[in-house]
């Protein structure tokens, strides 16, 4: 089985709110009765490690609950000690996943994927860009050169695009609905605007034209994925028109092309809202059953 990260702490404390941060720990249940056994517990990423991809002043700002109003309403989640824990630990085990990718050729991250924020602010229900603190710290380590981020969300990863706009050594993709949040779409190195009701076959069909000219165009160290399970069907976010096996298909391909050329995955799982809450939680399981088949495929 692929090593996956998970904590208890990934919990962000939310009570009903439309993002079903339970979706973790149902997630890890699901994918234990099949055995998948080989669970890394990480450590939160620390206000240094955090400010490799933010300013240190948001960092601390989040860390030490000194935000304005304003930045708290721009979150768009209820703010409290334990959200800004799991934002943190989310931090961590991204950049442990990563780590594991680069020994096992892929790991999964059942959490992360808060591409929403930028160095200088959080929103969106992100407080923390995971990814790119991950990058950052791997760089810092001197583990990897180059990494490419492949943004698979129903929603374009605007933080993301916006942190990296200027270094060369991270190529961003973000494959995302046109008229969805957020409204100002900052450019990532590679945007497919995908008109509403996109399929299966049409999404299939881009998803593999864009990585397979960029991976070896690019020829990074590492990939991170970012696994939205909300280009579904009956997401409450979104208006894309996948199916469950349109979305598994969607991560084999990903992970066979990865293993094609060579490069490492790490995989985070971003955002997911289906009606039915089980449907998240099964398509981000299948996303590690896919990653599985294809390292032994």
């Amino acid at each position: 089985m692929i090593p996956l990260v998970y904590s208890d702490g990934y919990d962000l404390n939310l009570g009903d709110h439309v993002f079903p941060a339970v979706k973790f720990r149902l997630i890890r249940n699901e994918l234990a009765r099949e055995g998948y056994t080989e669970v890394h517990e990480p450590e939160a990423a620390t206000i240094d490690d955090a400010a490799l991809a933010h300013t240190r002043s948001w960092v601390e700002a989040l860390r030490y609950g000194t935000l304005s109003y304003a930045q708290i309403l721009q979150l768009e989640i209820p703010y409290s000690s334990k959200m800004v824990d799991a934002f943190f630990r989310a931090a961590g085990g991204t950049t442990l996943a990563a780590r594991l990718a680069l020994g096992r050729g892929v790991a999964m991250n059942i959490g992360g994927g808060f591409h929403h924020a930028f160095a200088n602010h959080g929103e969106g229900f992100c407080a923390l860009n995971d990814v790119a603190i991950a990058i950052r710290k791997l760089q810092a380590e001197g583990r990897i050169r180059k990494a490419l981020v492949f943004d698979l969300d129903v929603h374009q990863g605007n933080g993301t695009a916006g942190i990296f706009a200027e270094d060369a050594s991270v190529f961003t993709i973000s494959m995302h609905q046109r008229d969805n949040y957020p409204a100002q779409k900052p450019p990532s190195n590679i945007d497919v605007h995908l008109d509403d009701g996109t399929g299966d076959a049409a999404y299939l069909r881009l998803v593999g034209s864009v990585l397979e000219g960029s991976l070896p165009r690019f020829a990074p160290d590492l990939v991170m994925y970012v696994a939205g399970s909300d280009p579904y069907f009956d997401d409450k976010l979104g208006g894309l028109a996948l199916t469950m096996d349109g979305l598994y298909r969607r991560d084999q391909l990903v992970f066979d092309l990865c293993r094609r050329y060579g490069v490492p995955v790490a995989v985070t799982t971003a955002g997911g809202y289906a009606v039915l809450l089980q449907d998240t939680v099964k398509i981000h399981a299948n996303t590690a059953r896919a990653a599985w088949a294809a390292k032994n495929g």
